[in-house]
């Protein structure tokens, strides 16, 4: 008659203390990365759908209104991504690059807002679809029919132009709140509310140069939805990427900063110096001071 003694300590071996089982050193690993795609996914597709309803329901109001409360919204938007670079992605790629590399972050920084530039020359030109561009005014060899016609074309083409131009866009913010979130999960949050902040009048200018091309309210409405969900494809994209790439994060940190940066130097603040009366600076500095102030909070109290 076998022995159960041996047959039980064969078939069920003891565990031994402070020993784990090979699945619970998986699980330990797994869920936290799953925690982190999760909310890469649920901040980018948060951030995007928000900011384009917000300016949809921005561009229902009377038309007054409307134009009373962009500039003030832009200032907002300035002080936030100020805020989000200087305050938080330096300082966070700095402290992950370690004293010996500081210089390199630099050189992240630089090459970053070199490479916005190109990619507005290239990519983002839909900035210039007014008549006031160089494009526009440099026509005269030809006759008012011809101008007319590249006018029109223009106008057509534009609504294409900044659906293209928007999504990749979006793809890069995707890839810039990944880089955040996978340092730090409440620098990702403070990441995420900056990007939503400028995108707002972003999207309402992309609402504007949509109807101006000839597009419905409603179409324009569900283009700009679809446009603004590649920013989950950018995050998720960006999250796989640089999770087996940690070394680059702090320089991916330093890329992101470069973004929200020229955006509010390059494309913000210049719009703000249109309006020249005492009034609108005054309330220009508040206003770009409480977006500061807001992602200052926000980065001291969400640890």
């Amino acid at each position: 008659m076998p022995n159960r003694g041996i047959t039980k300590t064969l078939f069920f071996p003891i565990k031994a203390k402070g020993l784990r089982p090979r699945s619970a050193f998986a699980r330990d690993r797994i869920a936290p990365a799953l925690n982190t795609l999760f909310w890469i996914i649920l901040s980018t597709f948060v951030s995007g759908v928000l900011s384009v309803l917000a300016a949809g329901v921005f561009l229902a109001l009377p038309s007054r209104q409307r134009e009373g409360a962009l500039p003030h919204l832009v200032s907002f938007a300035t002080g936030a991504l100020l805020g989000a670079a200087l305050l938080a992605l330096i300082p966070h790629a700095v402290l992950g690059a370690g004293s010996e590399r500081v210089h390199e972050v630099g050189i992240a920084l630089i090459a970053g807002i070199a490479l916005f530039f190109v990619l507005e020359k290239f990519l983002l030109w839909r900035h210039c679809h007014d008549d006031h561009c160089d494009e526009h005014t440099v026509s005269g060899h030809h006759g008012p029919g011809h101008e007319h016609q590249h006018h029109e074309a223009r106008r057509k083409a534009s609504g294409s132009l900044v659906l293209v131009g928007d999504a990749l866009h979006n793809v890069l913010d995707g890839v810039l709140i990944a880089a955040a979130f996978l340092t730090d999960v409440h620098l990702g949050f403070v990441t995420a509310l900056a990007i939503m902040a400028h995108e707002i009048p972003q999207e309402v200018g992309n609402f504007a140069v949509l109807l101006h091309s000839g597009v419905s309210r409603r179409r324009a409405l569900a283009l700009n939805l679809l446009t603004s969900l590649t920013a989950v494809i950018g995050g998720v994209v960006g999250y796989f990427a640089l999770e087996t790439a940690v070394r680059i994060l702090p320089f991916a940190l330093a890329v992101a900063a470069a973004s929200l940066l020229y955006v509010a130097v390059a494309d913000l603040i210049p719009g703000l110096h249109r309006r020249t009366d005492a009034r609108s600076g005054v309330m220009q500095v508040v206003l770009i001071g409480l977006g500061i102030a807001i992602i200052t909070f926000a980065e001291r109290h969400a640890h």
